[in-house]
């Protein structure tokens, strides 16, 4: 297949992008890593008049830590995010996330804010950013807005962003002491997506108990899934077998999965009880690590 014919622009700016964006509303489409507008294009799902290349514009790539947050710009590669001493260090559980994305080339060109704003609950970024309760930053008209991850996925592909927003930055709270996240991905093979998946962020007060905690899933429901009644039940809990047992339980009930190539829905309801508890002893592990 290939894609409906479309013209390209190649924009230099975030004003002049919000701008067309503005001029042309849905007929526009943001090209960032194009990892997966394009294949979406060839399949015809998308038939944008105009896409609007962002890659000229420039500081839209950084990653930096300040005032208690982890900031990534829209722009950041996934192998970038992969590849940083202070992604690997600080939040590891955006390093599990980066790299079981796809495969090295896709990741050479993916982009954490297009994963983000696809809006895709296969792609594996929302999950993670749920469950670190992280911040979208869209830039349009009237000026900047910040969007909390809870309010910015509203359906299958389908996000909070206006047709005349941009998504310019991501924001992530810095872990507390005695804190650990991780995410798992079950796939039929390497470079798919997941089957299903779960990122976990826990941290411990100093007596060991649970005061706070983020479970998201992955390909599970019909956008990105955060698992409300199970982060509810770590709460306040000491940290035990059981009670990951229970939470991965209650994770597995809240998904409401399709059943398709993949796998039959009650399959992929117990790999998301699987992932759920694997990665709640692995985010147990690295909180217990930083203390």
């Amino acid at each position: 297949m290939i894609p409906g014919p479309f013209r390209y622009r190649r924009v230099r700016s975030v004003d002049e992008a919000v701008a067309l964006l503005s001029q042309l509303g849905t007929d526009a489409k943001i090209l960032s890593g194009g990892q997966s507008l394009i294949p979406m294009m060839k399949f015809r799902l998308a038939e944008p008049t105009y896409l609007l290349d962002i890659n000229a514009i420039p500081g839209l790539d950084f990653i930096e830590e300040r005032d208690g947050m982890l900031h990534l710009g829209a722009l950041v590669r996934e192998s970038t995010l992969e590849r940083s001493s202070l992604v690997r260090q600080r939040y590891p559980i955006l390093h599990d996330t980066a790299e079981v994305i796809a495969d090295p080339l896709v990741r050479n060109l993916a982009t954490v804010g297009g994963n983000l704003a696809h809006g895709d609950p296969a792609n594996d970024h929302p999950a993670t950013m749920l469950a670190l309760r992280a911040q979208v930053v869209a830039r349009g008209p009237n000026g900047e807005r910040i969007i909390p991850i809870d309010d910015f996925f509203v359906d299958t592909f389908v996000t909070a962003l206006q047709p005349d927003e941009l998504l310019t930055e991501i924001r992530i709270p810095a872990p507390p002491p005695r804190s650990g996240g991780a995410y798992l991905k079950f796939e039929r093979k390497v470079g798919d997506y997941a089957i299903a998946a779960a990122a976990v962020f826990l941290a411990l007060d100093e007596a060991g108990r649970i005061t706070q905690a983020g479970i998201g899933l992955t390909n599970l429901a019909y956008k990105p899934l955060r698992a409300l009644d199970a982060e509810r039940a770590l709460l306040g809990q000491q940290p035990s077998e059981e009670l990951f047992r229970h939470a991965a339980e209650l994770a597995a009930q809240a998904t409401d999965p399709v059943s398709d190539l993949r796998g039959p829905a009650d399959y992929k309801r117990a790999v998301a009880r699987t992932m759920t508890l694997r990665a709640l002893r692995r985010a147990l592990e690295r909180a217990q690590a930083n203390a």
